[in-house]
């Protein structure tokens, strides 16, 4: 019997829903949970990406569940694809990591099925055809991730947080909802796809279809809940939301824009690609200023989606007005961008989970030294921080790369507005990488060199087998996605092909060089780069063995008058983000607590908060309790009463209709 591709994934999603529940069944038995249901987890991870790499074309299926008259509707396209084979490669490391980060956990079966479930979900919502299905599928992945994120529930602080996810999940929901009820035709996708809107229709759609999905995907001014949840969440459910589900938002996104919706205008591109650069800098300047290390990958990852917006927004105006190739470039630079992001911040997310595991500490402020304590995690965070600030030859470079090839060759477009935005957003994104790469350099120099800050951290022990399998898996996949763009566009061009009816395929004979548009105007060879890189280090390292090696004379260096050297002499966290928090210093709420002189045991306080909170979330919280506590007061408890506001209605409704 010939299985499909579309077959394998959908069997892929039962199988991790079975696998769940076998791990609530087996909730007694912890060693099993661990050392067999996440690693074959894994294994259907595995199962799930490689039929996505090898799928082509389309398929599609009509399951018999749902309800009388409304089935699910199955769809396997080369958008899907792509994101289906994301989740599931990224779902193999993190499984893995997931056997030996729980080894501590005394019942991990509950979590087991959420875990699961949570991916399973996220393959429903990638294969959705429908908007039933769509929608059962997007609220079972927000309930699975609650309820992951509220994994210590019994902290206030987590409670919080996974009701402010739960909440902002929700309004997003409703959004997307209203946005495929506008689209009209039948609750089908094909139904939609041949619906004919008008321009004002098919505005409102993009526009609820776009804040539905910013919301998920963390977008400004919707990203509250994003820097809250992921500290809140277990690092490998951190590394899940950040790597993979944020990209089932940007899934939404284009397959409503440029797969359901027949037109698109080009202010649409100018508005997702003006916010999408304000998301990039806002999470680039305030991951620079953050002190928990998981905070900091939140805030990180907003500057990543911002990234990606950027890249979408630059393919919608490109489409709009018929430049179908340079389409395609922006649309491969944000796809292969999305891809990228969810190896290499779910490997940092992970790095962080074993840090937390060893010491014990989140705070940046507490930690230092670990690299020759943990050199496995060490090395790994050092790959996933040199990718994710854009060094070659690594993955983070080819997307970023590509993305500014789509900004510098663009011929002058019709609107001379535009003509003059898009160098200035070109010369932002490459302000916003530089500021990753500052963030990334105190993440990474904080964490594990110099010496550590607290006594504790000399015990703090190494990542186990497990975790060690998991690291390494991501840390193949951000170094093959560095040194093969050539192969990695040509799978991205199909769904160029499929979207805007061109296509970015490189010529595969000549594999060793990358050139996006020609090779006289702009080429790169990862290859040729890595080997140059490595010949460089092996060449200094033989000068240096060969003449300076026993002729040194070596000395304790100078300590500015300080005979013993300590931690305490090291640059902290706060004094890393000090320069951009008094750049940027408008922009922050910042909280001060100074000691009075008089104070025995003097303590200093300081907190960097988002203005954007206090300016819209807290005056629409107490605008709630004000109406809430309004109509409260028609709530007397009395039948009587409750009778006559019927009557009034009613009486109401009759003068209406005369």
């Amino acid at each position: 019997m010939n299985f499909l591709p579309l077959d394998l994934v959908v069997s892929g999603a039962i199988l991790w829903i079975v696998l769940g529940v076998a791990g609530l069944a087996a909730r007694n038995h912890a060693t099993l949970v661990r050392n067999a249901i996440f690693p074959a987890g894994a294994l259907i991870g595995g199962l799930i990406a490689l039929s996505a790499f090898f799928a082509h074309g389309t398929e599609t299926m009509i399951s018999p569940l749902g309800l009388p008259g409304l089935h699910f509707h199955l769809r396997l396209d080369s958008l899907s694809s792509v994101f289906l084979f994301l989740l599931g490669a990224v779902s193999v490391g993190i499984s893995i990591y997931s056997a030996g980060y729980f080894r501590n956990e005394k019942s991990p079966g509950l979590l087991c099925l959420e875990y699961h479930f949570f991916l399973a979900s996220m393959v429903f919502v990638l294969l959705a055809d429908d908007a039933f299905l769509f929608m059962v599928s997007w609220e079972a992945m927000a309930l699975s991730s609650y309820l992951l994120v509220t994994t210590d529930h019994r902290i206030g602080e987590i409670r919080s947080a996974g009701f402010l996810y739960l909440l902002m999940a929700h309004v997003g929901a409703i959004a997307i909802l209203l946005s495929f009820a506008t689209m009209g035709g039948d609750y089908s996708f094909d139904g939609m796809r041949f619906a004919h809107l008008s321009e004002l229709q098919a505005t409102f759609a993009f526009l609820l279809a776009f804040f539905g999905f910013g919301a998920k995907a963390g977008m400004l001014p919707l990203h509250v809940w994003l820097p809250e949840a992921h500290p809140a969440a277990p690092s490998p459910v951190s590394a899940l939301m950040s790597g993979v589900m944020l990209k089932t938002a940007i899934y939404g996104m284009l397959r409503v824009v440029f797969d359901l919706l027949s037109v698109q205008s080009w202010w649409w591109g100018v508005l997702i690609l003006g916010l999408g650069l304000v998301t990039a800098l806002f999470g680039a300047v305030f991951s620079a200023v953050q002190s928990d290390m998981k905070r900091l990958l939140a805030y990180s990852s907003m500057e990543n989606i911002g990234i990606i917006l950027t890249g979408f927004g630059l393919a919608v105006v490109f489409r709009a007005f018929s430049m179908n190739s340079l389409a395609a470039l922006a649309l491969v630079a944000t796809l292969y961008h999305g891809v990228n992001h969810a190896f290499f911040k779910s490997l940092l997310f992970l790095c962080t989970g074993s840090v937390l595991h060893a010491t014990g500490e989140r705070n940046l402020g507490r930690l230092g030294g670990l690299i020759h304590r943990m050199p496995w995690v060490a090395w790994s965070a050092l790959i996933g921080s040199l990718a994710i600030a854009g060094i070659p030859p690594l993955n983070g470079f080819v997307s970023e790369w590509l993305l500014l090839q789509a900004f510098l060759f663009t011929p002058g477009l019709p609107h001379s507005y535009l003509n003059m935005l898009i160098p200035v957003v070109a010369a932002a994104l490459v302000l916003t990488g530089a500021a990753a790469g500052y963030v990334m350099v105190k993440f990474f120099g904080i964490v594990f060199l110099g010496q550590p800050r607290e006594e504790k951290l000399k015990s703090a022990h190494s990542a186990g087998k497990w975790e060690r399998a998991g690291l390494l898996w991501l840390v193949a996949g951000v170094v093959l996605l560095g040194l093969a763009p050539s192969f990695v566009i040509g799978r991205l061009s199909e769904v160029c092909e499929f979207l805007v009816g061109s296509s970015l395929a490189p010529d595969r004979r000549d594999w060793l060089f990358l050139a996006p548009i020609s090779p006289e105007r702009a080429s790169y060879s990862p290859l040729l780069f890595l080997v140059v890189t490595l010949s460089a280090i092996g060449l200094a390292f033989l000068l240096v063995r060969r003449f300076y090696h026993g002729r040194m004379r070596r000395g304790i260096a100078w300590g500015c008058g300080y005979p013993f050297r300590t931690s305490r002499m090291q640059d902290t966290s706060e004094g890393f983000g000090q320069p951009i928090r008094q750049i940027f210093e408008p922009f922050f709420r910042i909280e001060r607590e100074l000691p009075s002189p008089f104070d025995s045991a003097p303590r200093y306080r300081g907190a960097t908060g988002d203005r954007i909170w206090s300016w819209i979330y807290l005056p629409l919280g107490r605008a709630t309790e004000f109406l809430a506590a309004l109509f409260g007061k028609i709530q007397q408890g009395r039948i009587l009463v409750y009778l006559l506001y019927n009557f009034v209605t009613l009486m109401i409704l009759l003068l209406i209709v005369q």
